[in-house]
């Protein structure tokens, strides 16, 4: 042991022992670092696991946040566009109203709003998006009310060419893209392009509001009047959000706080009485 100690002869010997004890204290330790093994593997699962679901339930809330994001973005935007449309509505009284339902009725154009009487709103008053004209009320309840637009077969509007004056009327067709212009005869001065605004006869819709757009011009020899369509300018199939605006001259019911239903400002006593459910507006050139 002395000389071992000293000298340090036998340390080949032990490292051979040491080989040879190696699988006895291997085959010893097996079960502990075994369990131990597993024990760390399946917690190391666990975790990974409900780290997954947890990473999986956050994913689908941020989506479903993105998705609400991107909506609220568009109405941002829609509505954006909608109140910079009202500065070409001059000083008026103007509300947002917001559509509810949708007249599945082909042969007719009708919306219900979520705006009505308690809001002052009154049959016959001109409903407009960020594009042009849309239409107008032709029932009005407490709560909501309905709204005729311009391509029901119903209704008409008094209109004009921008470009040269003439004044005509737009004639619903039933098609939610298309109008006609009746009776304009075939030296008339219009043409594919031209821009049909209101003309404001009648005092109802706003004057010089892009109606629609001209797309097609028909002169035939062999008759009295061309055969004209065109394009309403307003998003009759789109816009979820309206404008409703009142006559020249009114007072802001929702700033005054009056109550009762917003008439008109009519010059003719008869003209009240134009535009409801069963007489839209149809003026006259």
């Amino acid at each position: 042991m002395t000389v071992d100690h000293r000298q340090h002869h036998l340390d080949s010997v032990r490292a051979a022992l040491s080989v040879l004890v190696y699988p006895l204290q291997w085959v010893v330790d097996l079960p502990h670092t075994s369990s131990e093994w597993f024990r760390e593997s399946l917690s190391t699962r666990r975790a990974l696991q409900e780290e997954n679901a947890s990473l999986r339930t956050q994913q689908l809330v941020l989506n479903t946040q993105l998705q609400k994001l991107e909506a609220l973005e568009a109405e941002n935007r829609r509505l954006r566009a909608l109140l910079d449309s009202s500065f070409q509505v001059e000083e008026r009284p103007m509300l947002i109203a917001t559509l509810l339902s949708v007249d599945m009725d082909p042969y007719r154009h009708q919306i219900e709003l979520n705006k009505g009487s308690l809001d002052h709103l009154f049959e016959g008053q001109p409903l407009l998006d960020s594009q042009g004209v849309m239409g107008q009320l032709i029932h009005v309840g407490p709560f909501t009310s309905t709204a005729m637009l311009i391509t029901d077969p119903a209704h008409a509007i008094p209109v004009q060419v921008n470009r040269t004056g003439l004044r005509t009327i737009a004639l619903g067709t039933g098609s939610i893209d298309r109008l006609e212009l009746p009776h304009i005869p075939n030296n008339a001065d219009i043409r594919s392009g031209d821009l049909l605004v209101t003309s404001g006869l009648g005092g109802r819709f706003p004057p010089g509001y892009p109606v629609a757009e001209v797309i097609d011009v028909q002169q035939d020899p062999g008759r009295t009047f061309s055969h004209v369509t065109a394009r309403p300018r307003a998003l009759l199939d789109r816009s979820r959000e309206v404008l409703l605006v009142w006559p020249p001259g009114a007072q802001n019911p929702l700033a005054t706080g009056t109550t009762g239903k917003a008439e008109p400002d009519v010059d003719d006593p008869g003209e009240a009485d134009a535009g409801t459910e069963t007489e839209p507006e149809t003026g006259s050139p």
